[in-house]
């Protein structure tokens, strides 16, 4: 059962990421019939460490509670911390004695520095995913995932996340009504649909640099709502078909067919924001001839529904017809 949380902080902590963790495991909820913890925010010695936003926060304890706590939670901290070798090896005992571990956003290279993400799946904030598998080659990084437990190991991406899986913990540990409970309480959804990929800024690009199809690639750019066949880009490019398909892997870095859903789901994402028009309406100008392809393609690569999607990130001046 989860009863002591402790909450590890160096300098450049992030305040935000950190008031969530205090929002969930610190603030006292007993009398209204919450689960109630031993809340210890922690610094190497026990010192003040200075935030991301410029303030001192002042901890309750140096790194003791860590040796017994249940839960040893890490939030984002400003890239290319430095950390001390007392809190990678506290870090590494509270895993070989099997707490929780839990970070938020860029926490996980806090938890990575101690190697403790090799073999095993983790997350980070969209940002930070490549380098993190950089960093830590062995480490299974899931670049779409708003967060992902690894038996006691929950990382997860940016600050609302963070909430996400505070959330997936409270309900593994006291149940789906207790984490229903506190999310009406925090005002957040209790479960949220889809990954990070709805999150991410995606602007329809130029074309990419393709020396040899650049002018096909600015052709289909401008006509996407058309269906196109590989041989009628063939023919615009001049080759012939098995040889065009090459040239577009080489250049590109995918088949066409791919890179053009791909540009599609990308203008979609885009009329969904900024226009009134229906879901049909929208499947029809990005070229997937109805909504049932859209859903299905749309889905995949961005994690949620258009309506889901549209819901979230609609420009509120507009009002869907």
């Amino acid at each position: 059962m989860l009863r002591t949380v402790a909450v590890l902080a160096l300098d450049q902590v992030a305040a935000f990421e950190l008031g969530v963790l205090a929002e969930v495991f610190g603030t006292d909820r007993t009398a209204d019939g919450f689960p109630g913890y031993r809340f210890h925010v922690c610094s190497p010695d026990g010192a003040p460490v200075r935030t991301a936003s410029g303030f001192q926060l002042v901890p309750h304890a140096d790194l003791a509670p860590l040796e017994d706590a249940d839960l040893v939670a890490v939030p984002a901290h400003s890239q290319g911390t430095t950390v001390p070798a007392p809190v990678l090896e506290a870090l590494r005992r509270a895993d070989a004695r099997g707490a929780h571990l839990l970070s938020v956003c860029s926490g996980a290279f806090l938890l990575g520095a101690a190697g403790l993400l090799d073999d095993r799946e983790c997350t980070t904030h969209w940002r930070y995913v490549d380098e993190l598998q950089r960093l830590h080659p062995k480490a299974r990084v899931r670049c779409n995932s708003l967060y992902v437990a690894d038996g006691r190991l929950l990382t997860s991406a940016g600050t609302a996340a963070g909430i996400d899986a505070c959330l997936h913990l409270i309900r593994q540990e006291h149940g789906s009504a207790t984490a229903t409970r506190l999310a009406r309480r925090m005002v957040v959804p209790p479960h949220r649909d889809g990954g990070q990929s709805q999150y991410i800024e995606a602007p329809i690009p130029r074309a990419p640099e393709a020396p040899t199809l650049e002018p096909v690639l600015e052709w289909l750019m401008g006509h996407l709502d058309r269906t196109v066949t590989v041989d009628e880009l063939a023919a615009r490019a001049g080759m012939a078909p098995r040889t065009f398909a090459r040239r577009f892997r080489a250049e590109t870095g995918t088949t066409p067919h791919d890179w053009m859903t791909n540009q599609r789901v990308l203008l979609a994402r885009r009329l969904l924001e900024e226009t009134r028009l229906s879901v049909e309406a929208v499947a029809d100008q990005a070229g997937f001839g109805d909504a049932a392809a859209l859903r299905h393609h749309f889905t995949r690569r961005v994690g949620a529904t258009p309506h889901s999607y549209r819901t979230t990130f609609r420009d509120r001046s507009q009002t869907p017809a």
